[in-house]
Parts: structure tokens; C-alpha cells; sequence
């Protein structure tokens, strides 16, 4: 069982629960959250996600990980514009915070 946050994950069933709301996610999109929860406040290069959740070494689209990370967000209740559980560090990948921002945890 992994655990950050408030985002529960059960490896074993594949079963997701976020605030205690069980949330139903794709194969992929499960495969991407469990790499990124796996690591918390590790950054998580594209070409290793590539490698990780998708099994290939190639880019069969530049845009597939931006997608399923679009999809995982809204799902997970994360707002795309002020995320608080998976952000984007520009030029270098993605990384699932082990803490919401200060900023944002305060609710101002």
C-alpha cells in the first residue's frame, strides 16, 4: 500500500482512493501514478515514465504522457493550473509532492 497525501494506493488489487473516494483509473493512468507516488518528491524524468509505463524507449507521441497526466489530474481532483499532488518541473519531469504548497495548504 502506498500512501502520500491523501491519495491511497493498493498495488496488489490496482485500487485508488483519494480523500477515502475510491477513484477508477485507466491501466496507464494507474501505471503513472504508482512510478510517480513511488517516488515521492522525486523528480521523474519523461524518458523514464516512457520506460516505466509505457515499456519503450521511443516517443510514440510527444503529447501521450501530457495526456494521461491530464486525464490522472482531473480524476484525482488535482487543479491543472495550481496542482498540488503531481507537478511539472520544466525541463526536467514530473514529481508527486510529498507535501501540498504552503500557499495552497492554507487555503490562501
Amino acid at each position: 500500500m502506498l500512501e502520500v497525501q491523501d491519495v491511497r494506493v493498493d498495488t496488489a488489487d490496482r485500487r485508488v482512493w483519494r480523500r477515502g473516494q475510491e477513484v477508477n483509473l485507466s491501466r496507464k493512468e494507474f501505471d503513472l501514478l504508482v512510478t510517480l507516488i513511488g517516488r515521492p518528491g522525486e523528480i521523474v524524468s519523461r524518458d523514464e515514465l516512457m520506460r516505466e509505463v509505457w515499456h519503450t524507449t521511443f516517443w510514440t507521441s510527444s503529447k501521450t504522457i501530457d495526456v494521461h497526466l491530464g486525464w490522472l489530474r482531473r480524476k484525482l481532483g488535482d487543479d491543472t493550473r495550481h496542482p498540488t499532488l503531481i507537478t511539472t518541473i520544466r525541463g526536467k519531469g514530473l514529481r508527486f509532492e510529498t507535501a501540498a504548497p504552503q500557499s495552497l495548504a492554507s487555503g490562501s
